[in-house]
């Protein structure tokens, strides 16, 4: 390992005395001695680099690179320590990796009664006046959140630690919401009046978005309120970034990127008024990331006068947006995000248990859920939800949804009525919506990214790019997919024959119990809460859950995304490249290592397989002789880790220096 003082840098008289007899070329600004320098799998590793101005210019062997070492040539010897091209993190929010002054919870995990303490003292901390509204970020929507008989449910927690004031829980994947009552109350019909979500509205003014609102034991909204539903109440929030908190010092966001080694990203959602981010950071010279924009315009937010879907207006506007930044060295905008649906967790603590909402190819299970005797959520029996008693309930659902009668159901039979009733989950937007939206982008030539977590969104995805592609006659563009949580395999073959690109978490890749149990039982039958039964070899979560391998191995291309801050702030590439290797917790037990990649697949897609899909590859993501000086110094090898079976500890890699364009834009700090 190397300490914070690993890089020495000597005089270039001290070394070109050396140099005498070596043949003679324009000195460099830079040269790097005594590294291991990444050049890709198979490949001997360099142990010098030149640099002059904002290129390398050499690349080879130390006794070689002398030559380029003149009276004013800055060298580094670098005591063997490992250099890798910039980082290319195509995921990521980077509006909202910094740290603000918010009331955060920093996805820690907390019960309702912590919760609701938590908000009363952000309440007060704020100053929020009754009438106002806190937002609450990073919460936690899965791990935590335990009731108690004066907690028992969400809404009752945040209810109690507010007085009149709206508060609203920005989950930490972005899908998930969670509101007390006076922010349930306002929400707003299609007609703009504030009717409320309801038991009696959920049946009417906003039954389309009934799967997205969790509800109790009386069909009453439970707190719990999930993707396009979120919107009835405060328009902004997916992932409701302050752009004012960030305008005050947006190179926090650039600093944070490269002390993590990052220098290219793809912002996975740029609203347009956020372009004045990346605008600024420009023109105040602290744009030391290349920064490909994906154009978020939302369907259901764009209408013409008759009601139709304004394909023109997005399309216009994305347009302008590109135009803007067609010279720009830096900045592009040529990608434009769909989601085609939210995400695939449920909630076994709730009564009824809520639903996953993310597109399915089939029908989710209705679990039976207890708690064991450590108080952890376990599987006890399913509902037959073809059963005589389950029609009856569908056929009067009215009946069964007094009350009364729904406890006295749930006394006899050991479940909610509720759990009679199905559901394949949604889409983000009509398949026809979704459909044309693609069309319209490729035909006005940009490239899709597209977020996919469930089977039947990736398949509605795959049959959006190839439509549009046969409409526009161009198989070239560098359509993306992120993440691909779960998959049909005729899929999978199809993702890799499109040759598409597929931006995967691969922190999110790994058997977790707790989270396990808000996905898998809702997805085959299991029983009990055991590592053996939630990923039995063969069954269908483990053969089809993040389908790295197979997906690369059909011709899809594997890049990486953080996601960041989703889950947390801190886009971790490094623990990302653990994770990709060994599907696995420190400690832990895999999730399909089947699925795995070895260490020069997980670097590649952090470096040349990132930049081949923002289309920068003859600028970044590999150290070659012409392109940019892009790299990072490493506190430690990363290939020899893996190489010596110690992948685990590449999750423990710090960056000890990050340059971009020749230059050295961080620095990691000495230690104490």
């Amino acid at each position: 390992m190397l300490g914070a003082l690993c890089c020495m840098l000597l005089t270039s008289e001290a070394i070109s005395r050396n140099a005498t007899d070596s043949p003679s070329v324009q000195p460099a600004d830079v040269v790097i001695t005594g590294a291991q320098i990444y050049q890709g799998a198979g490949a001997a590793a360099a142990q010098a680099m030149a640099v002059r101005a904002d290129r390398i210019v050499f690349l080879g062997g130390d006794r070689d690179a002398v030559r380029w070492i003149g009276p004013s040539t800055k060298v580094l010897r670098l005591d063997g320590a490992q250099v890798l091209p910039g980082l290319v993190d195509a995921h990521i929010h980077p509006l909202d990796i910094t740290d603000l002054d918010v009331c955060d919870l920093a996805s820690k995990a907390v019960t309702l009664r912590e919760l609701s303490a938590f908000v009363r003292q952000c309440i007060a901390r704020y100053k929020v006046p009754p009438g106002g509204r806190l937002v609450v970020h990073q919460w936690d929507h899965i791990t935590g959140n335990q009731s108690e008989a004066d907690f028992p449910t969400l809404r009752v927690a945040l209810d109690k630690a507010s007085a009149g004031q709206q508060v609203q829980l920005l989950g930490n994947d972005g899908h998930h919401g969670g509101f007390n009552s006076a922010a349930l109350t306002s929400a707003k019909n299609a007609a703009g009046r504030a009717v409320g979500l309801s038991k009696a509205t959920l049946e009417t003014d906003f039954a389309a978005f009934k799967k997205f609102v969790g509800v109790d034991e009386r069909g009453e909204p439970n707190g719990s309120v999930n993707e396009d539903a979120r919107y009835l109440i405060n328009p902004n929030s997916m992932l409701n970034t302050d752009l004012a908190e960030v305008m005050k010092a947006p190179q926090h966001i650039t600093e944070r990127l490269n002390s993590v080694g990052i220098t290219a990203i793809l912002d996975a959602m740029t609203a347009p008024e956020t372009t004045a981010v990346f605008d600024a950071l420009e023109q105040r010279h602290q744009l030391t990331v290349r920064a490909s924009l994906a154009q978020f315009y939302d369907p259901a937010q764009f209408h013409t006068t008759d009601g139709k879907v304004d394909y023109d207006a997005m399309v216009a506007k994305a347009v302008a947006i590109r135009a803007r930044y067609a010279s720009n060295p830096l900045i592009r905008a040529d990608f434009i995000k769909l989601f085609a649906d939210g995400v695939i967790e449920g909630n076994p603590s709730a009564v009824p248990p809520t639903l996953p909402n993310g597109a399915s190819l089939k029908d989710y299970l209705q679990p039976i859920f207890a708690l064991d005797s450590k108080g952890i959520p376990t599987v006890t029996g399913y509902v037959d939800t073809a059963s005589p008693l389950c029609v009856d309930v569908r056929a009067h659902d009215t009946t069964y949804a007094d009350a009364a009668t729904a406890a006295d159901f749930l006394k006899k039979h050991g479940y909610h009525p509720a759990q009679c009733f199905v559901s394949s989950g949604q889409l983000q937007h009509d398949r026809a919506v979704i459909m044309e939206f693609v069309r319209r982008f490729h035909l006005a030539g940009f490239n899709m990214h597209i977020h996919v977590i469930g089977d039947r969104a990736l398949r509605t995805a795959l049959d959006a790019i190839e439509a549009a592609r046969q409409a526009d006659g161009n198989s070239t563009t560098h359509d993306s997919l992120a993440h691909i949580q779960l998959s049909a395999p005729a899929d999978v073959a199809r993702v890799g024959r499109d040759h598409l690109y597929v931006a995967w978490t691969f922190a999110w890749m790994s058997a977790a119990a707790g989270y396990d149990m808000t996905v898998i039982p809702f997805v085959q039958t299991v029983h009990g809460n055991s590592y053996a039964e939630l990923h039995a070899p063969g069954s269908f979560y483990e053969n089809n859950a993040y389908p790295v391998r197979a997906v690369q191995s059909a011709g899809g291309i594997t890049a990486a995304g953080s996601d960041a801050p989703v889950e947390t702030r801190d886009p971790r590439p490094f623990v990302n490249m653990a994770y990709a290797v060994t599907r696995r917790n420190p400690g832990g037990k895999a999730l399909n290592a089947a699925q795995d990649l070895n260490v020069d697949e997980a670097i590649a897609a952090y470096t040349i397989n990132g930049a081949r899909m923002l289309g920068i590859d003859k600028e970044a993501g590999s150290l070659e002789v012409g392109k940019s000086a892009d790299f990072i110094v490493l506190d430690r090898n990363i290939v020899q880790l893996a190489a010596h079976g110690r992948a685990e500890e590449i999750a423990k890699t710090q960056v000890v220096q990050t340059w971009f364009r020749g230059q050295q834009v961080y620095s990691r700090p000495a230690a104490h």
